[in-house]
C-alpha cells in the first residue's frame, strides 16, 4: 500500500492535473489513480482521453511532463492560482522505498543507467532501469509498490527533467559529459548547464561524479567540485580486462569509468562489474555494424542526436568516413561542428530540416557533399560512392523528429535500406 507525504495526501482529493500524454504523463495518471486519485490528462494535441484546454481551478495539484517548460502559459497560470506543481519525477520519487542513482549527461546517460542496472541485478541486487529511459518511475511505483528497502533505482534524468525539481532526492548522482545540446530549449550552455547542476543538488547527503568535460563547464559557470568526484574520462589508461567488451574504446570506456568510481564507492565488489562487462551489450542504434556490402561496412548510430555524439562515433574510425548526417536542429554552433568533424569526413550526405544549412558550411570546409531529399536517398547515394574500405556511418548530430517519431525509427529504417542494397550481407 502507497502512503503519500502528508502534505500531498489533502491535494489529491481533488482531480489531479497532468501535463502531457506522452510517458511521463501516462504514467503519472496511473500512479494518481492507483493512489485512489482521479487524473485528469491535459494536452495540446488533443487525443483520446485527454482535454486541449488547460482548466487550473479546478485542481490544488498539477503534475508536470518534462516536455512542458517552467515558462509553459499552463504552468504560469497554475502557480499563479497557488496550485501546488510538481514534476513527474519529483511526484513518483516521494513513493519510492530504496535508494535511487541517478544518472545524467548529454551522452551516454542512457547506456550507463542500463550497464549500472545489469551489473547491479548480475550480482544479485534488486535494480531497477528508471526515468529518461523510457521507463517512467511512477510505473516501476505502481508495479513494485514502491519497491523494497534494499531496491536501486537507477534512474536517468534529463535535462528537462530535472530543472523543476523540488523534493526528489538521490543517494548518488552520476554526470557522464557535457557537450552543446538542447539549446533550442534552454536558450544557452549556461542555462543548460544549470539545469543539470540542479540535479547534482539533488544528492543531498549522497556523492556525485563527474567526467573531465564537466568539471571544465563547472570552472567556467562559477561552480566547484570536490576532487574526489572528478574521474579522468577523456584519457583513460588502457586496461585489459576490458579487452573484447564494448568498453575497450571511448566513448564506451568513459561510461565504464564512472560505473566504477560509484562502484567502489558503494563497497561492491569491483570483479562483479568486470564480469558484468564481459556480457553487456549496448543497445541498439548505437554505433554498431550492422552490414558489408562490397567491401564497405555500414554503421547505424541514430541514437547521436546532437552534436558531441557524432564527433565521438568519428573517432572510432581510423580514416575519414562517409557520413550520413542531419536532422532537426536543437540549437547550437553549426558551422563550428562542421569545421570540427571535417578532417574527419571523407564525404557526406545531407538529410532532413539542417541539410541545407550543412551543405553550406560543409562547402565552405572544402568538404564533398550531397542534399538529398531523404534518407533512403542519402544510403542509396552513398552506396553508389562508398569504395571497398570506405565505412558509411548514420550519425545525423541532430534530431529526428522533422521526419521520424524518434531516433528508433530512424535507426530501424536506415537498416532496412541497407539491408535491401544488393549484395548487401549483414553483420
Amino acid at each position: 500500500m502507497l502512503n503519500p507525504p502528508t502534505f500531498l495526501a489533502p491535494l489529491l482529493a481533488s482531480p489531479v492535473a497532468v501535463l502531457g500524454a506522452g510517458v511521463s504523463g501516462q504514467a503519472a495518471a496511473r500512479l494518481v489513480r492507483h493512489l485512489g486519485g482521479t487524473a485528469v490528462i491535459y494536452d495540446q494535441k488533443g487525443g483520446e482521453g485527454t482535454v486541449a484546454e488547460f482548466r487550473p481551478g479546478e485542481h490544488q495539484l498539477v503534475i508536470v511532463s518534462p516536455g512542458f517548460t517552467p515558462s509553459h502559459n499552463w504552468v504560469v497560470d497554475a502557480r499563479s492560482a497557488g496550485i501546488v506543481c510538481l514534476a513527474e519525477l519529483d511526484f513518483a520519487s516521494l513513493f519510492w522505498r530504496g535508494s535511487v542513482v541517478a544518472v545524467t549527461g548529454t551522452n551516454g546517460k542512457t547506456t550507463l543507467t542500463e550497464f549500472l542496472t545489469y551489473a547491479l541485478n548480475e550480482a544479485d541486487i534488486d535494480a531497477w532501469a528508471v526515468g529518461n529511459i523510457g521507463k517512467a518511475f511512477g510505473d516501476i511505483i505502481v508495479e513494485r509498490e514502491g519497491g523494497a528497502p534494499n531496491s536501486i533505482a537507477v534512474c536517468e534524468v534529463s535535462s528537462f527533467q530535472a530543472e523543476m525539481l523540488r523534493h526528489f532526492r538521490a543517494d548518488a548522482v552520476i554526470w557522464t559529459n557535457f557537450a552543446e545540446d538542447h539549446l533550442e530549449r534552454h536558450g544557452s550552455m549556461q542555462v543548460y548547464f544549470e539545469a543539470k547542476w540542479h540535479l547534482f543538488e539533488r544528492a543531498v547527503g549522497g556523492e556525485v561524479f563527474a567526467g573531465s568535460s564537466v568539471q571544465r563547464a563547472a570552472e567556467r559557470y562559477g561552480q566547484s567540485l570536490p576532487e574526489a568526484a572528478v574521474i579522468d574520462t577523456e584519457d583513460p589508461a588502457g586496461d585489459i580486462l576490458l579487452s573484447g567488451t564494448v568498453f575497450d574504446d571511448q566513448p564506451q570506456r568513459e561510461n565504464f569509468l564512472l560505473a566504477a568510481a560509484w562502484w567502489r564507492a558503494a563497497g561492491l565488489r569491483e570483479p562483479l562489474l568486470y564480469a558484468a562487462a564481459r556480457t553487456f551489450q549496448v543497445g541498439p542504434h548505437r554505433l554498431a555494424q550492422i552490414g558489408e556490402r562490397n567491401g564497405v561496412t555500414w554503421w547505424n548510430d541514430s541514437k547521436a542526436t546532437n552534436f558531441h555524439a557524432t564527433e565521438a562515433a568519428l573517432l572510432r574510425f581510423g580514416g575519414p568516413v562517409v557520413l550520413i548526417a542531419g536532422g532537426r536542429s536543437k540549437g547550437g554552433d553549426v558551422a563550428g561542428f562542421v569545421q570540427r568533424i571535417a578532417p574527419r569526413v571523407k564525404q557526406v550526405l545531407l538529410i532532413g530540416e539542417t541539410r541545407n544549412i550543412l551543405a553550406t558550411f560543409f562547402g565552405a570546409a572544402g568538404v564533398p557533399h550531397q542534399v538529398c531529399t531523404d534518407l533512403a536517398d542519402a544510403v542509396h547515394a552513398a552506396a553508389a560512392l562508398a569504395q571497398a574500405g570506405d565505412h558509411v556511418l548514420l550519425s545525423p548530430g541532430f534530431s529526428s523528429l522533422d521526419t521520424f517519431t524518434g531516433y528508433t525509427e530512424r535507426g530501424l529504417q536506415f537498416e532496412s535500406l541497407v539491408q535491401a542494397l544488393p549484395s548487401a550481407t549483414t553483420a
